[in-house]
């Protein structure tokens, strides 16, 4: 079955022509031009995955809007914002909004679906897969300790499911891969397969905190090195 894409991007021809772009890769793609024609979409029933623009037309933060609703109703459906918009702040704010991924849209349409099929992969898994990992994989199974499940792209933590997106999952499994080493911004940049500002790793490293305080309020694993990075502790 083809995997269903929404995009939304307001430019005529900018959708027309990665709606072919796509399609020509095998997706099916519904486009849209606006917040409302998303909406109208996204309250039927939900993609495989949402492409959003950040300005739709009259709306300068039309697609953060879309991506507050869609993360409301799907932890877990994958969100890539394609812009031109390539600020530190916009990277920031699409991240702290939920979006799984932020391209800018001079990146070519090879790397586009290598990003796209990534994204798909990790919630095929979430969506078809029991999120409790079997005894037997757990490495550690006793309160307070994290499990990195490289096959399903999940960690766990005190056997429950942190939530977080594929770039937070590959932050999160580089700072496991050598716990108490300082990884630098760029290792981390390098893990994630994203090439940003040290402030977006910050918000990315942020979010991880919350979601895992939201399974253990104690959780205090990831330390900050000023000027340097950060390191994994277990406590």
């Amino acid at each position: 079955m083809l995997k269903e894409i929404v995009l939304v991007e307001d430019d005529d021809v900018i959708r027309e022509n990665y709606t072919e772009l796509l399609a020509d890769e095998g997706f099916t793609v519904k486009a849209c031009r606006n917040r409302e024609e998303a909406m109208n979409l996204f309250r039927q029933e939900l993609p495989d995955i949402a492409i959003l623009d950040i300005s739709l037309e009259e709306e300068r933060e039309g697609g953060f809007q879309l991506c507050i609703y869609l993360r409301q109703v799907s932890p877990a459906l994958p969100i890539l914002f394609l812009t031109s918009h390539g600020s530190e702040i916009d990277k920031i704010s699409g991240f702290r909004l939920g979006a799984d991924d932020y391209l800018t849209k001079d990146i070519s349409i090879e790397y586009l679906i290598v990003r796209i099929e990534a994204l798909l992969r990790r919630y095929a898994i979430i969506k078809n897969q029991n999120l409790v990992p079997p005894e037997n994989k757990l490495k550690d199974n006793r309160p307070g300790k994290a499990y990195v499940d490289s096959e399903q792209l999940l960690v766990y933590w005190s056997n429950q499911p942190v939530e977080l997106t594929l770039t937070q999952f590959w932050i999160v499994q580089e700072l496991l891969s050598e716990p108490r080493q300082v990884k630098t911004n760029r290792a981390l940049m390098q893990a994630a397969n994203v090439v940003v500002e040290a402030n977006t790793i910050t918000a990315h490293i942020k979010t991880i905190r919350s979601r895992f305080k939201a399974i253990d309020e104690n959780f205090n694993c990831i330390k900050t090195e000023r000027g340097t990075g950060y390191r994994w502790v277990d406590i």
